[in-house]
């Protein structure tokens, strides 16, 4: 039935306003709020029937939002949709993980919107009226437990319950081979020797399985590789495939357990390993990426460095014999950085590399809870906030989203729209945007103007998507084959 309350969070002015528009013509009551924090004041001073939310805000993001929602009890069971530009990205999984009842990707038609708020409603009911025993329906709980005693207990159980199965899968094989030699004995007196050998078997099961200590079983499991997730000690399912899990999953579980050891991210030979701590990022390092990736492009960027300085010091790099081959700690070293530089362009490298495998559609994870650090992340301890560089990173992703309509493909060339370029002037466009623009000259492709532009991928198509959207440079149409 309509009349119920609805609560749209979201930092769009107009989508605020054309959900509010659709839903109070189908007669339900509508408050809108800017962003997570708002819309979480809005709950507590206004129960709402259903909150629809957009995950990509400022102060507080749609991931936070839900984790504040789940922490109170009197809010938890409030049913929430999530809106998102990403829905191809976020889809069913992201849900499922989260908690949310059910997802729309933006843009949205009235009619899919108006579907979706009434099939849930009805679904859920009006707030307040969720049986007692009804599950949480923002939840968190697939993140898993994080207090440290939760942890210890779950541990124990199940390493109790994998000694019980030992002892029955060895009590089993023993009972097996003893009817096999009944069986060859064939007489009673065979199945009664049988009968006496069997209780001393059990006897001796139950022993050795008893001698088998928490620690013991531990080691067992890792000498044979198996993961240890399910046991406590590390996030459950920390090894698949980007296509069933998206990273993003992967990294709030980390941030939630506060796990400390490698994640390791690949695809076509490609690699990135980030370095836990706690839940908090130390440092992530890759191979097999381009050079916008490398630290030299960061330091460059920031102009702590100058160009002629950074050529001056590979050469000398190359030269020298063979030593440490940390190329940040070598230009502190010799005097090109200062420490705090350094660190700096550590955190916009580590921040880059996470944003672009963020935009991995496939590829495979797996992480090694309490795996050593190498001393490099332990120098840097860069401790970046996984749900800060996640907002970003969802920024990006969005944004990524409109300019793939218009960029393809990094072998698409464009061309200036030299009368365009003449009436507009170049006085409106930012230093870096005329650099880009330069560089558009109908044979470049857009992964030669990445290249020799020395910017970051995701820079360079903002900027020409902005170009295009001004219509100062297009598509270069190639002539087709006869």
């Amino acid at each position: 039935m309509a009349g119920e309350r609805v609560l749209v969070i979201d930092d769009s002015p107009t989508i605020t306003k054309v959900v509010q528009l659709v839903l109070t013509k189908s007669g339900y009551q509508v408050d809108t709020a800017p962003d997570g924090e708002a819309g979480l004041a809005a709950v507590r001073a206004s129960r709402p029937d259903l909150i629809l939310l957009d995950f990509v805000m400022p102060k507080m993001n749609g991931y936070q939002f839900c984790r504040e929602l789940n922490a109170d009890p009197k809010l938890r069971d409030i049913p929430v949709i999530l809106m998102s530009a990403k829905g191809d990205q976020v889809g069913e999984r992201f849900v499922k993980v989260m908690g949310i009842v059910d997802y729309i990707t933006k843009p949205f038609s009235p009619e899919t919107i108006t579907a979706v708020v009434q099939h849930t409603v009805g679904k859920y009911g009006p707030a307040g009226t969720v049986e007692d025993d009804q599950p949480s329906l923002v939840t968190g709980e697939d993140l898993s437990a994080t207090d440290d005693a939760d942890r210890a207990q779950a541990r124990s159980t199940a390493l109790a319950q994998l000694r019980t199965s030992l002892t029955e899968v060895l009590a089993d094989r023993a009972a097996l081979s003893r009817s096999a030699e009944a069986e060859a004995g064939a007489g009673a007196e065979a199945d009664a020797g049988a009968e006496d050998q069997g209780a001393a078997d059990a006897a001796v099961i139950t022993r050795a399985t008893a001698a088998l200590d928490d620690a013991t079983l531990t080691r067992l499991l890792a000498a044979i590789d198996l993961d240890l997730g399910l046991l406590g000690d590390a996030a459950p399912g920390l090894r698949g495939d980007l296509r069933v899990v998206p990273l993003a999953e992967v990294l709030q579980l980390l941030d939630v357990q506060e796990q400390s050891g490698v994640l390791t991210v690949e695809r076509s030979g490609a690699r990135v390993d980030i370095y836990f701590r706690r839940g908090r990022v130390d440092q992530a390092v890759a191979t097999g990426v381009p050079e916008e990736f490398l630290l030299g492009r960061f330091a460059l960027d920031a102009q702590v460095m100058q160009r002629a300085d950074f050529e001056a010091f590979l050469e000398s790099r190359e030269a020298r014999a063979p030593g440490p081959r940390l190329i940040g700690q070598q230009m502190v070293k010799l005097g090109y950085l200062a420490e705090a530089d350094l660190k700096s362009c550590l955190v916009r490298q580590s921040s880059e590399l996470i944003y672009e495998i963020l935009r991995w559609r496939h590829g495979r994870f797996r992480f090694a809870a309490g795996a050593e650090l190498p001393p490099s992340a332990i120098d840097a301890a860069l401790g970046l906030d996984v749900e800060a560089v996640l907002m970003e990173g969802y920024r990006r992703v969005d944004e990524w989203h409109l300019i793939e309509h218009a960029i393809d493909n990094f072998d698409i060339v464009f061309l200036r729209n030299e009368d365009s370029v003449a009436q507009m002037g170049r006085g409106r466009l930012t230093r870096e945007e005329l650099a880009v623009l330069e560089l558009v000259n109908g044979k470049n492709t857009v992964k030669e103007i990445i290249r020799k532009s020395r910017m970051g991928s995701f820079e360079v198509s903002k900027m020409l998507y902005r170009l295009l959207s001004i219509k100062l440079v297009r598509r270069r149409v190639l002539p087709v084959a006869v």
